[in-house]
């Protein structure tokens, strides 16, 4: 754009339409470098740019009007320059309004605070656009206040919806502010809750930063939200979101030339006022310097070259740990127990089965009071332990707990984690079975010490028949295989059958079929694995049946990780049902399964 001829008028769509091909196809930063500079300097003090200017990004097709957008939101040095670029577009354009009021926000993490600043600034500059900043921090709260948008976003996207808030919060003016009170006290309530049930402190900090940032805004005169939490980096960044900055001055860009002019111009007076100021620090003397600093010499710190670290003695008893796993507040002893339950079970299968069930609760609601390196392995090795000590009470109480009320979805998960490492160790013979067996003395016939005519008899008799045998082919030697019964054979229903029975009764705080069917999926693999393992045991044709049914009645779900556990499902069936059953038992089934398939 260079000049219009005066008195004329002209159309621009066509530089739109090459703004948009170019911005398009990847070359926004190069074009609106250049592009930016120049109608920033022309729209500075004249109306017809500015009017040019809004024409220009317009007339842009639809299709390529984001990467235009976007290329302007990050060029630009601060919101009232991208207002005075840009106008009113996103109230005129539907496709603007949805990319900086939508895309951005919601659906976009990627983006620099900046990008946040200038796009959330300009949606402030003007009260026709004051509109749609309360309807973006409107839907910015319902997205930080919903849990399940909590647990399946990353906490990047949410620290950058945090950011977000903030930032809307801090354009908010007095009046705006009173007519969504209500609103915003339900959002923060709601969302803070979610956030401090989080297990990662990152999240728990971002829920009480925004927390408190929203109760001061809402009461000015009353009493505000405080928590406790550790002054970062990040935190100390979060908080200076609400403060709003004063607008950028961007000074047009110079060419080369002139740039390289300037520079050396500058350069004499910030060495001569480099050197003012070196000359005008006062000279401490040494000793004065030596007594600001040290003042705390009278503390003589300790001599602690020769500690060394107090071993805490793990429980040696089941009922011992159950007492320091529930009551106990001696941290080193609580870690020393934790570490040392799976050994412990294991060694003590006897003990184990009289606590079961109240060991198996305990350690489904343990949670780490300490910073314990692989906490959540420990605890889970545990917990296989005692189901595999004791299966059937344990399996019992644990697939009913699954669909109980006051459960966290990661608790339900590690249930489900749970039940399938315990049926992987029933299943498989114990490795420690046939090297138990293997060392046992074979039966042999104990020669008399004085035979010297029997001496090495088996060797005479072996090489005899090596000689007089004719071997035509030797094939490979055949390792003998661990084996032993199938502990997962009796115990089987009970891990698989309670699981299958409830999933269709939404509960208060849990709906399988509705909102946590990410909790559904992980359900349908684990049935498929458990179906998987259970071949050749008595219960597998009745589980198979029953899988049939569950998987036909889920079988137009419309999440794909449900689809891909139902398949699992069908092919775990197919492997562990033998071929006469499923042929005599379940034609019907399979036929209906089979068009399904198709």
């Amino acid at each position: 754009i260079c000049f219009i001829p005066g008195g004329l008028d002209c159309s621009i769509s066509f530089v739109s339409h090459v703004l948009g091909k170019v911005c398009i196809h990847g070359r926004q930063k190069e074009i609106l470098g250049i592009l930016v500079p120049r109608l920033m300097e022309l729209t500075k003090s004249d109306c017809i740019w500015q009017r040019i200017c809004w024409r220009l990004v317009e007339c842009v097709p639809d299709r390529w009007m984001e990467a235009v957008v976007l290329g302007f939101v990050q060029q630009t040095p601060g919101a009232d320059v991208l207002s005075r670029l840009l106008g009113n577009l996103v109230v005129k354009n539907k496709k603007a309004q949805f990319v900086m009021t939508q895309k951005v926000l919601l659906l976009q993490y990627g983006h620099t605070t900046a990008v946040l600043q200038n796009l959330l600034g300009y949606l402030a500059l003007d009260s026709l656009r004051r509109a749609l900043l309360i309807k973006a921090l409107q839907e910015l709260l319902e997205t930080w206040s919903s849990s399940s948008a909590m647990r399946h976003s990353p906490p990047e996207q949410q620290q950058y919806i945090s950011k977000a808030i903030l930032i809307c919060l801090s354009h908010l003016k007095e009046t705006e502010i009173e007519s969504c009170r209500q609103e915003l006290l339900t959002s923060m309530m709601e969302g803070v809750k979610c956030h401090l049930d989080s297990s990662l402190p990152q999240i728990r900090c971002l829920g009480m930063i925004v927390a408190e940032s929203i109760s001061a805004k809402i009461n000015t005169d009353g009493p505000v939200l405080k928590f406790q939490y550790e002054e970062d980096d990040e935190a100390r960044e979060l908080k200076s979101l609400l403060v709003q900055t004063p607008p950028f001055c961007a000074v047009p860009s110079l060419p080369d030339d002139d740039r390289n002019e300037k520079a050396d111009a500058a350069l004499p007076v910030v060495l001569e006022s480099n050197d003012k100021s070196h000359t005008a620090a006062p000279v401490m003397p040494d000793e004065e310097l030596d007594t600001e600093l040290d003042s705390d010499d009278d503390l003589i710190p300790y001599d602690m070259s020769e500690d060394k670290e107090v071993k805490i003695k793990a429980p040696v008893y089941i009922r011992d740990c159950i007492e320091v796993l529930t009551g106990s507040e001696d941290m080193d002893k609580w870690e020393a127990t934790i570490k040392a339950l799976e050994s412990l079970v294991r060694k003590n299968p006897e003990a184990t089965r009289e606590v079961s069930v109240e060991l198996a609760k305990i350690l489904l609601h343990l949670e780490e009071k300490t910073c314990i390196e692989g906490f959540v392995e420990l605890r889970q090795r545990a917990q296989v332990a005692v189901i595999t000590t004791d299966p059937i009470p344990v399996a019992k109480y644990l697939t009913s707990q699954f669909y109980s009320l006051n459960y966290s979805l990661r608790q339900r998960m590690d249930i489900l984690d749970v039940l399938v490492l315990a049926a992987q160790e029933l299943s498989h013979p114990k490795s420690h079975w046939k090297t138990k067996h293997s060392g046992a003395p074979k039966p042999c016939i104990q020669l008399l010490p004085g035979s010297d005519s029997s001496k090495d008899w088996r060797r005479i008799v072996d090489e005899r028949i090596k000689s007089k045998t004719r071997r035509f082919a030797t094939g490979q030697s055949q390792v003998e295989l661990a084996s032993g019964p199938n502990e997962f054979n009796s115990v089987a229903g009970h891990f698989f059958f309670p699981l299958i029975q409830h999933f269709d009764r939404p509960l208060t705080t849990f709906d399988l079929l509705g909102e946590d069917h990410f909790v559904l999926g992980r359900l349908v693999h684990t049935l498929a694995v458990l179906m998987y393992l259970a071949v050749n045991t008595v219960a597998v044709g009745a589980m198979g049946k029953a899988l049939l049914e569950f998987v036909w009645a889920l079988r137009f779900h419309t999440d794909s990780y449900v689809r891909q556990g139902l398949l699992s499902c069908i092919s775990s069936l197919l492997m562990s049902v033998p071929a006469k059953r499923l042929l005599d038992d379940m034609t019907e089934e399979l036929l209906e399964a089979q068009s399904w398939l198709g």
